[in-house]
């Protein structure tokens, strides 16, 4: 059973940077401390790593699946400040300061997974759902409420990869974030729609330069049905 369903699903992607055999995808970069290993984005500015999983011809009209993340330094999720209005609001851009999950092109948005900038101390660029929400945010109509946000810093941000809360688990919640962490189906996002053999593309994005925020995943595992 997953996302609550019985049976049929077939497993597209995984990965898991605890197990030190794997490796990042190809595109992406390695973060290691203290024993933690992700897959960020290449050193330098605003930008998407992308990685598809072709569905190898299966129909699908059901996606479920989880992402585990850390964040590096000071993602400001879904802010308006560093990016143009154009750029916010295009799913082929870097919208986001953390996952998108699309299927197929044009992009169609199946989940996305922010990374706010703190849990407990009082920034704009705090993530939507935290109480009070970062005063710069703006969901984009294409995410709709088909979104996780999560920050793993509980203080004002330092430039540094925080290894001691992941990221979209519903664990570690921070003062302000109860509301993130409550979710429906957290840590697992599912979707339908209509019958389809298009692949499913995972985007790790920023709005700004690797050093000011990055957001490195540490494990995924997409199904499809």
């Amino acid at each position: 059973e997953l996302c609550g369903i019985e049976g049929g699903w077939t497993r597209l992607a995984y990965l898991d940077m605890s197990d030190s055999t794997m490796s990042c995808p190809s595109g992406f970069r390695l973060y290691e401390t203290g024993g933690v290993r992700a897959c960020g984005r290449p050193v330098g500015g605003a930008s998407c790593a992308s990685i598809i999983f072709p569905s190898n011809n299966i129909s699908h009209s059901e996606v479920c699946g989880r992402v585990v993340g850390y964040q590096y330094a000071s993602p400001d999720a879904v802010d308006t400040r560093f990016i143009s209005n154009i750029l916010h609001n295009d799913i082929n851009s870097y919208y986001v300061d953390g996952v998108s999950i699309t299927r197929g092109y044009p992009r169609q948005h199946i989940w996305t997974l922010m990374a706010g900038v703190s849990d407990s101390y009082p920034d704009p660029g705090n993530c939507p759902c935290n109480t009070p929400p970062g005063s710069t945010q703006d969901i984009q109509s294409f995410i709709g409420n088909d979104y996780f946000c999560e920050s793993g810093n509980p203080a004002a941000w330092k430039y540094k990869f925080y290894t001691d809360d992941p990221l979209w688990d519903g664990q570690g919640c921070g003062l302000q974030e109860g509301n993130c962490c409550e979710a429906p189906g957290l840590p697992w996002f599912y979707k339908t729609f209509n019958s389809t053999t298009d692949y499913i593309e995972l985007r790790e994005c920023g709005d700004e330069p690797t050093y000011i925020d990055d957001v490195p995943v540490s494990f995924y595992e997409i199904y499809i049905k």
